[in-house]
């Protein structure tokens, strides 16, 4: 394993909205030699686990208006921060950094904790990742609540919005997570941008989050796009949980038009909940978005 920096634990004090226990787990099948961070709230025997995933470049700060709502209904919350992310362990070697590397992560995550009832809430890279899960641990998931992102199956082109995203990634190696969420959510107070930056303190930090941009499959044979067609093939004929699907209708990257793709391919998957000012990090503007879920779900049972 190449050098593997830790960010240091007081840049993450006194975050706006976030008074969460930070856990750490050191001894992940297949990771021994680096701590993941994650956060477990919530009643362990509650009838729901929310499973938390957070995209790039981001980490699972961006989940702070969800998980009160979600606390509130009685549910159990557990969110990770990806290796490269957050309080998570942070390998310098952009090489360490591939699809199945995180999303062999998850699997030894959910293995560890011994998730089940689940409802995996993700976007961006978390769906890229999560949505490939269900398949694998069909008795772990019962819902999905599913927020602007995709599948990288490697036979539908990426879209201009993200190949721009991409290039831009390529241009700017020390792309700044703060700079990027306030032009994404102008909404932002000038702490909230700098509790995105907290865990980077240094471009060396930042080799996770120039990673992502790469690993998105491509072409029908890299790596991570023929389990993703197999992820995307067993939602659409086999899934037999309840979907909730949040858009925001701003996103330039994973567009409307992506999503509504996306449900296609999800089986029994209703008409979409849009956010018309949510941009790409819906979470942003999550209140509206967990509230609304909870409700339909309810209303379903």
């Amino acid at each position: 394993m190449a050098r593997v920096l830790r960010t240091p634990e007081e840049r993450f004090q006194n975050l706006p909205a976030y008074e969460f226990e930070p856990h750490y787990v050191e001894h992940l099948i297949g990771y021994e030699s680096l701590r993941c961070h994650y956060i477990d709230l919530g009643p362990k025997d509650a009838e729901q686990t929310y499973l938390c995933l957070h995209g790039q470049p981001t980490w699972l700060y961006l989940y702070r208006h969800m998980i009160p709502t979600f606390l509130e209904s009685g549910a159990r919350v557990v969110a990770p921060d990806f290796f490269g992310f957050g309080r998570s362990d942070k390998p310098a070697d952009q090489g360490v950094y591939t699809f199945n590397f995180h999303r062999n992560m998850l699997l030894a995550f959910l293995t560890h904790l011994d998730l089940t009832q689940l409802t995996l809430v993700c976007q961006d890279w978390g769906g890229i990742l999560g949505l490939t899960l269900p398949m694998e641990a069909p008795h772990r998931f019962s819902r999905l609540l599913v927020m602007n992102t995709a599948l990288g199956t490697g036979d539908v082109p990426l879209g201009d919005g993200f190949l721009a995203w991409r290039q831009w990634c390529r241009d700017n190696p020390d792309l700044s997570a703060g700079k990027l969420l306030s032009r994404a959510c102008p909404h932002l107070e000038a702490d909230e941008i700098a509790a995105y930056d907290a865990p980077f303190p240094d471009s060396e930090y930042k080799a996770g989050a120039r990673a992502f941009p790469e690993l998105v499959p491509e072409q029908p044979d890299d790596e991570g796009a023929a389990l993703s067609r197999q992820a995307r093939a067993w939602l659409k004929d086999e899934w037999m949980g309840k979907t909730f699907m949040a858009i925001g209708m701003r996103d330039p990257v994973l567009t409307p038009r992506t999503m509504h793709y996306l449900r296609k391919n999800i089986r029994n998957c209703p008409e979409p909940f849009e956010v018309a000012e949510g941009g790409h990090f819906l979470q942003e503007w999550g209140t509206d978005v967990a509230t609304q879920a909870i409700a339909t779900w309810s209303d379903e049972s």
